[in-house]
């Protein structure tokens, strides 16, 4: 029988709430999982682990591609930064564990999608630089209109025409859900910008043309069933060939 790519999915440290139990717990919203479920992989979760901050290996080794998922704030020491007053939540162990995951990913190859914060991880794990709120800069906050919600979060983003974003979403302006209050700055090494939102041209995706499939979304696909990108990235992981974008 044809096997499924297994998909390395990283995954949160947060405090959580689960029948009579109150404690911190390694979780992601099922979303993650039922959208790479969906497009036919497995799906395969992955904590902050110390171990994996010095041996990413141990864990490449088994999969076919990685989720850098959403989640808390990166550290700005990640980056060179001091902490600006909203920046709240971080974890680094989380950082350290995925900075590693990324740059393993890289090194073999294997195909890597970035969703939201991580995005920003693949960036700074590249040597990219984050803006740590929004609001300050852009003077909105349209990126973020409800906290814990999807709701009203809707606004396009245009793409770079042959980019492997635009190839990924199946079309050059690609509507999005979002829910952030960081974003990049600085581009990190090798990448490019292949997407900005038509709000105000924050920087919304990046991507690594000289890989076989290195995307980062600062929106969240997962969310959206209308969205192609979850697909192109599993079908990238099964190396099947993308469709061209309409």
């Amino acid at each position: 029988m044809p096997s499924r790519p297994r998909i390395g999915l990283c995954t949160a440290l947060e405090r959580a709430r689960w029948t009579v139990w109150d404690q911190e717990a390694f979780l992601l919203s099922r979303s993650y999982a039922d959208a790479l479920q969906a497009a036919g992989a497995v799906a395969v979760m992955l904590p902050p682990d110390p171990w994996l901050a010095e041996h990413p290996e141990d864990a490449l080794d088994a999969l076919d591609g990685l989720v850098l998922a959403g989640g808390a704030d990166i550290d700005p020491s990640n980056y060179g930064a001091e902490r600006h007053p909203k920046t709240v939540n971080t974890r680094p162990e989380r950082d350290r564990a995925e900075i590693a995951l990324a740059r393993g990913a890289l090194e073999r190859d294997l195909p890597v999608l970035g969703i939201c914060r991580g995005m920003q991880l693949l960036n700074v794990a590249l040597g990219g630089t984050l803006i740590q709120h929004l609001p300050d800069d852009f003077g909105h906050t349209d990126h973020r209109r409800s906290l814990g919600s999807f709701d009203n979060a809707d606004h396009d983003v245009r793409l770079t025409p042959d980019s492997l974003a635009a190839r990924a979403a199946g079309e050059t302006l690609h509507a999005t859900k979002s829910h952030h209050h960081q974003g990049v700055a600085r581009i990190g090494d090798g990448l490019v910008a292949s997407g900005w939102s038509v709000l105000d041209e924050l920087v919304e995706a990046i991507e690594l043309p000289d890989r076989r499939f290195v995307l980062g979304v600062q929106w969240h696909p997962e969310v959206d069933p209308r969205s192609r990108v979850v697909r192109s990235f599993v079908r990238a992981a099964a190396r099947a060939p993308l469709a061209a974008a309409a």
